[in-house]
């Protein structure tokens, strides 16, 4: 059961009734390397996850947490954000190429289409976002996360 989570560590910024704010850094493949001070391509930032407020929450601002969701979720999400659009993107191409003599239109076209697909993913959010949910526990620990960056 452990292994079929993903988990972050973040320091809470803010509790309400409904929702905990959980601050946590979000670091490319790339951005633990021994290298990243010569390389551009380091990537690290802040990110603000909402996470439900179970109720019996008995932590305040300012404590570590480690925040969870399934990875099953994050495959998901990688379904809806990047392989469907890619799929539509492609097979409008290969539509559109057949219909239109220049390229240049046909690839316009298949652009186009993902405009509609993204207001949608954009009108449905809410929605998804029910789907996608991420669970808190208490950290005793602070080691591995850098708070400088908060």
């Amino acid at each position: 059961m452990e292994d079929d989570l993903v988990k972050h560590q973040g320091i809470i910024s803010e509790i309400s009734r409904e929702n905990i704010k959980v601050s946590i850094i979000a670091q490319s493949a790339c951005a633990s390397c021994h290298a990243k001070g010569f390389c551009s391509a380091a990537d690290m930032q802040e990110k603000i996850i909402d996470v439900k407020n179970p109720g019996n929450f008995d932590q305040k601002a300012g404590d570590f947490v480690t925040i969870t969701m399934k990875k099953k979720l994050g495959n998901k999400a990688v379904l809806y954000g990047y392989f469907l659009p890619f799929i539509l993107l492609m097979a409008t191409l290969i539509g559109s190429l057949s219909y239109f003599e220049d390229e240049g239109l046909a690839g316009l076209a298949s652009l186009a289409v993902l405009i509609p697909y993204y207001f949608a993913l954009y009108l449905l959010k809410d929605k998804l976002k029910e789907s996608f949910e991420f669970q808190i526990e208490k950290n005793t620990f602070t080691t591995n996360f850098n708070t400088a960056k908060l």
